[in-house]
């Protein structure tokens, strides 16, 4: 949530903001509320003290000025009464709009509307196709650790049985990002994959992203799509201490989502499905040091790529394709041979204080509380990851190498 004392103060800036996302927002119309719920809180307020100056007179007063008094003060009673509820009226009226307002972009973010508008940032590796190269579908179904056609029967479109060997590599991949990251001071974490309504308002997927998560209605839960939502709440209307800044976890989970509007677009294989595990990263760190924490996240992404010799490019996302939190975003596009194109396989998004202050997180300095800044950053997708994997270690016998960094994890070489 942005800073209500910018549209107060310097309406231009969310102005701005919201130009660069192609988002139109009726800012005058949005002060205009503000005002007026402002001025009907000021007024209830009066009313309410009125009230109690009154009610210390009445005691005071005998016959018909007592009579009299009790009448005012009957009615005053319901005028409060009359003013609050409109003053509560208004206020949900302007945090229905209020909420819906994304985050502010930053500066360094790329401008335009797609996704082709991102900007290239740096490449690493030697992409290339070789001749008879499969895409991880085709492959997997050779070699019996991928099976679609049985998923599709038990579950529907978009669903996927990882066998066998791959399976196993899906652990080792687990164990390989845990240790790889823990180094760095990211703590591992199995968080709740259900929550409360208030963990998806507060970290910004509710309300636009509603109709891309699973209910559980009868028990007024949610599936998370990202363990992002569980562990930005972990902390939720906590006061942190400055000191323990940055605060990094690293968490394993399944997600879903339902891929509301994809219809007909990446239906192959795992790559996009509603169903899958994924290693995250998260941060609570000092605003001052948000900029360099979003570096230090986009670096153990490329690690842990490079790590398993998977050529990629690194993409400052367009401002037009951001999420409502993320004031910015880079994205790792792995190299897919079978596809011959780069494919999305890691995301990092810096929120500044946008989720902190939803969800009310903050951390002690000598001048008063502060709000946090949250980041996230996908370790490892990990069924994006196997795909890119399969693709960029197949041999020419069929076969997959499996990269070296995993193979202590995964007790064998190859897939065959």
């Amino acid at each position: 949530m942005i800073d209500i004392s910018l549209l107060r103060e310097s309406p231009e800036i969310i102005a701005a903001s919201c130009e660069r996302r192609g988002i139109d927002i009726d800012l005058e119309t949005l002060t205009d509320l503000d005002q007026r719920r402002r001025r009907a809180r000021t007024s209830a307020e009066d009313m309410r003290r009125r009230q109690k100056e009154m009610g210390n007179s009445i005691s005071r007063l005998e016959g018909s000025a007592r009579e009299d008094a009790i009448a005012e003060a009957s009615q005053l009673a319901d005028d409060y009464k009359a003013a609050l509820a409109e003053t509560d009226r208004l206020d949900q009226k302007f945090q229905d709009i209020w909420i819906t307002l994304p985050n502010l972009v930053a500066e360094s973010a790329a401008d335009g509307m797609t996704e082709e508008d991102s900007i290239e940032v740096s490449r690493w590796g030697d992409p290339s196709a070789p001749k008879g190269t499969k895409d991880h579908l085709d492959l997997g179904l050779d070699l019996g650790v991928l099976d679609i056609e049985r998923a599709a029967r038990v579950s529907g479109t978009r669903f996927g049985y990882l066998l066998g060997d791959l399976a196993r590599l899906e652990f080792a991949l687990v164990q390989f990002a845990f240790d790889q990251l823990e180094p760095h001071g990211f703590k591992p974490v199995v968080p709740p994959v259900l929550v409360r309504e208030e963990a998806l308002i507060g970290t910004g997927f509710f309300p636009s992203d509603r109709q891309q998560v699973y209910a559980v209605e009868k028990d007024d839960l949610y599936l998370v799509g990202t363990s992002e939502v569980s562990l930005a709440a972990l902390h939720m209307n906590e006061i942190l201490s400055g000191e323990a800044l940055p605060l990094r976890y690293v968490g394993f989970s399944t997600c879903f989502r339902r891929e509301a509007g994809a219809h007909g677009k990446d239906t192959r294989g795992i790559f996009r499905v509603h169903q899958f595990d994924k290693i995250e990263m998260f941060s609570f760190c000092n605003p001052d040091i948000s900029e360099e924490e979003h570096d230090f996240l986009l670096a153990r992404e490329e690690d842990l790529v490079q790590a398993l010799g998977i050529p990629y490019r690194v993409v400052n996302v367009a401002v037009g394709d951001l999420g409502g939190s993320a004031a910015k975003k880079f994205d790792i596009e792995a190299w897919f041979p079978g596809q011959e194109r780069y494919r999305e396989i890691t995301s990092t998004s810096n929120t500044t204080d946008f989720q902190a202050r939803r969800l009310k997180i903050r951390y002690r300095t000598d001048d008063g509380n502060r709000l946090v800044h949250t980041l996230n950053g996908t370790a490892v997708a990990i069924g994006r990851w196997l795909a890119a994997i399969i693709e960029n270690h197949q041999q020419r016998d069929g076969t997959i190498s499996v990269p070296e960094v995993l193979r202590p994890y995964a007790g064998f070489d190859s897939i065959s």
